[in-house]
């Protein structure tokens, strides 16, 4: 579990879905036991004392009610069901991308089911001056746009086979980078399904891109103590 500050006050607190059922009590425990209100982000716990806590569904996580079968969804009315709904196994897409670095793969539920990474080198930052460093730039420049073209191949050999399978499109890393990538026409059906979520992670590299999976899944729950 990791927390950080959150803009306009509280905190983000990341949980894993399954997990969340004990959260819950914990918070009922420090606080007193919560309203629970539906919304649709997720569940609002709204305790005695003041105390809110957001709960947040994982990006692809379905909604109680399946629409492909026409049935209605209904909104997650509880903690039980909310867990339910979060830990459900589903087919995530993952894009991860720093200039000269990429990492894509197809993760259902906890496993990463298939990956790939990729890296081009991109020239460093100079010290010079003058149009040695203007040269430099211009260099670092189509380097950078030449790695995120060969991120957009990866993708589009990869992930756009996928698409119609994936809940959503998890992405990490630099955003422009990211965009970058996505603005390829061919990726359209990819960028369609692209959660809110930008995962933090440092250059892409295998190793980073199996620490995405839990970090995609999890849970984000915003919690406001009392004023």
């Amino acid at each position: 579990m990791s927390s950080r500050p959150a803009a306009g006050g509280g905190r983000w607190v990341e949980v894993d879905p399954t997990r969340v059922g004990r959260w819950a009590e914990g918070f009922a425990d420090r606080h007193g036991p919560p309203v629970v209100s539906p919304q649709g982000y997720g569940l609002l716990l709204t305790a005695s004392d003041g105390a809110t806590a957001e709960l947040h569904l994982p990006p692809g996580a379905p909604t109680v009610g399946d629409a492909a079968q026409a049935v209605p969804p209904r909104r997650v009315d509880d903690v039980p069901q909310f867990v339910s709904v979060a830990t459900a196994p589903r087919r995530l897409g993952l894009l991860l991308a720093r200039k000269g670095a990429v990492a894509v793969g197809v993760a259902f539920g906890a496993e990463l089911l298939v990956s790939k990474v990729d890296t081009r080198y991109v020239q460093g930052r100079t010290a010079a001056g003058g149009w040695s460093q203007q040269r430099f730039a211009r260099r670092r420049d189509n380097q950078a746009k030449a790695a995120l073209g060969d991120a957009a191949e990866l993708a589009v050999r990869l992930l756009l086979p996928a698409a119609a399978t994936l809940a959503a499109l998890v992405c990490g890393g630099d955003r422009r980078a990211v965009d970058t990538v996505l603005a390829d026409r061919r990726l359209a059906p990819l960028a369609a399904l692209r959660a809110d979520r930008l995962l933090d992670v440092p250059e892409p590299r295998h190793a980073v891109l199996v620490g995405a999976v839990a970090a995609a899944r999890a849970v984000h729950i915003l919690v406001r103590d009392p004023a």
